[in-house]
């Protein structure tokens, strides 16, 4: 599956594990068009993990989409996961690489093109832009120029995506400036519809050909 489209990432407040919310949830998301879905969890262990990643993996799979683990490359390999997403203070893309193979590796990149341009030269899959907005989930992050997209878009060949602070009302800006992908964390999750917000970032990628 290209690496293109809506890219939800669970939160362990909105997407809880009680009831298996967090599967109901993201079942949606796909329902409605959702083609990445990552597991991010700061807290719990990778044991506690374990059971919802294998379901997560599956459910996205059900729906044709790619299922990516924040940070954990070796909860990423013990549930075959088809990759991970890294951060600034996350393990080296070199490491992650020998451990994982040919799986996905998607690289935070916050402001930084130099670093963006270093990590496609790794070996990275694809790189991550933001913050775009001020985040809810994420209120502390650096607020970065839009620009940076299109800029990315001329020295890179991997996919782009975007993130921090995205709305539906914001995404297609984004989109025209060239992300290939918009992570959404609040606007998915927070939506009284979450299979109808899906859809219609769904239809906003769908009109600019992207997936």
């Amino acid at each position: 599956m290209k690496l293109s489209g809506l890219y939800v990432i669970t939160d362990e407040k909105l997407t809880p594990y009680k009831n298996n919310q967090i599967l109901e949830k993201v079942r949606r998301a796909l329902k409605g068009g959702a083609r990445i879905v990552q597991l991010r969890d700061k807290n719990n262990s990778d044991e506690f993990l374990i059971p919802y990643a294998k379901a997560l993996k599956e459910l996205s799979h059900k729906y044709g989409a790619i299922f990516i683990i924040n940070d954990r490359v070796e909860l990423a390999l013990k549930v075959d996961a088809d990759g991970v997403h890294l951060g600034e203070e996350d393990v080296f893309i070199d490491d992650a690489r020998k451990i994982l193979k040919d799986k996905i590796i998607g690289i935070s990149c916050y402001g930084d093109l130099k670093r963006a341009k270093e990590m496609e030269l790794k070996g990275a899959n694809y790189v991550a832009f933001g913050s775009f907005f001020s985040s809810p989930t994420k209120p502390s992050a650096k607020i970065i120029d839009k620009k940076i997209l299109s800029e990315a878009k001329k020295i890179l060949k991997i996919p782009i995506c975007a993130i921090g602070g995205i709305t539906l009302d914001k995404a297609e800006e984004l989109i025209g400036l060239s992300a290939d992908m918009i992570a959404v964390i609040s606007d998915i999750w927070k939506a009284e519809n979450i299979e109808e917000r899906a859809r219609k970032y769904k239809e906003l990628f769908e009109r600019y050909g992207k997936i």
